[in-house]
């Protein structure tokens, strides 16, 4: 499969160009970024027979500041996800310690985790 790098930047206008280097001449916009990178597999297939199946890899130019932003969302996004994971499967050992080693009731052990009785209920069907 081959791989193109899409440039993307926005005119004095707003809308965005997207241009594809490797392949000269191919370029198109879109007054978002989401338009002007649909348009760019369209315009690719002018130009190469392999541009449905061709990954495009997006290089978004935008202010140093807001792409250190968009950076630090993502990896807090990510550290998120990778907690909640966590939390998740501390959460189901918890409750199958608390009701099947410990023998409490569904009550009791959604009471000590702060959860609700239905949750607890789900996590000791879900295994």
């Amino acid at each position: 499969m081959k791989r193109y790098r899409v440039v993307l930047e926005r005119d004095e206008s707003g809308a965005w160009i997207a241009t594809v280097p490797a392949v000269p001449g191919c370029h198109t916009y879109g007054r978002s970024l989401v338009e002007a990178r649909r348009r760019v597999r369209e315009v690719l297939s002018l130009w190469v027979e392999s541009a449905d199946t061709a990954e495009l890899a997006d290089d978004v130019r935008i202010s140093r500041d807001a792409s250190a932003a968009v950076r630090r969302s993502r990896d807090a996004r990510e550290r998120l996800a990778t907690a909640r994971d966590t939390a998740g499967s501390a959460t189901s050992d918890a409750v199958h310690r608390l009701v099947d080693e410990l023998g409490l009731g569904v009550r009791d052990a959604a009471y000590l985790l702060g959860l609700s009785h239905q949750r607890v209920q789900q996590l000791l069907r879900s295994s």
